[in-house]
């Protein structure tokens, strides 16, 4: 494996751990092309100029992420681009999550070296890879909504984040270059593929799943206009 020529993002937006996380792909991987990026949108831009990356290293945490949105829409929009979430949050809801979200695997920042050198190596030879002692097949009740997010497209994903932050159709629109009505389309598609009947409704539903990350103030979910 040493020998093969990969390509890596490292994903994070803390510069001395993505340098920490080169030093470890460097030394495992001999031949590597490394890239980093500090925000979601690094990552997506340079997936956008060139597809071909061997694994995606994601922090949830980073600028432009909103809880798992991050990894929903890199899932969704670059499907053939496998992803593993580096978190320094260990709960077993967050790490469950992630993989449902489609995440190739989960390596918290707390292990060794060692140990994510293993777990890197386990998820490049296609296999998963999660701490040993999280139950995977723990049921907590939502997993029928977290289906339905996961059928969400790129394009619904990004309407449903800046809903979440309170934004207006005009506002939506504008950020994503399209008209308000395409907008309207987009939020309608939302609603019926969560099972609700409101924005408001759409926000609360996605934040369940957040687990402490996409979590909104109830002035927030409040003020979302119901369309």
């Amino acid at each position: 494996m040493s020998g093969t020529s990969y390509r890596f993002i490292i994903a994070d937006d803390h510069p001395l751990f993505r340098g920490a996380l080169r030093q470890t792909l460097e030394t495992q991987f001999s031949n590597a092309q490394i890239e980093e990026a500090g925000a979601l949108e690094d990552v997506t831009s340079s997936l956008e100029r060139d597809g071909d990356v061997d694994l995606i290293l994601l922090d949830l945490t980073m600028p432009g992420m909103r809880g798992f949105s991050g990894l929903m829409y890199l899932r969704a929009q670059f499907s053939g681009v496998p992803v593993v979430v580096v978190s320094a949050n260990e709960d077993p809801q967050v790490i469950r999550r992630a993989v449902e979200f489609g995440a190739s695997g989960f390596i918290p920042k707390s292990h060794g070296i060692d140990v994510i050198r293993l777990a890197i190596a386990e998820i490049m030879s296609g296999n998963m890879w999660t701490p040993p002692d999280v139950d995977l097949s723990a049921d907590d009740g939502i997993g029928d909504l977290v289906h339905r997010l996961a059928t969400l497209t790129p394009q619904q994903v990004r309407v449903l984040m800046m809903l979440s932050e309170g934004l207006l159709n005009k506002q939506i629109a504008y950020e994503l270059s399209v008209s308000e009505a395409t907008v309207k389309a987009h939020v309608s598609a939302i609603l019926q593929k969560l099972g609700v009947e409101s924005r408001t409704q759409a926000v609360i539903a996605a934040s369940k799943i957040e687990a402490g990350h996409w979590q909104l103030g109830s002035e927030t979910a409040e003020a979302a206009p119901v369309q």
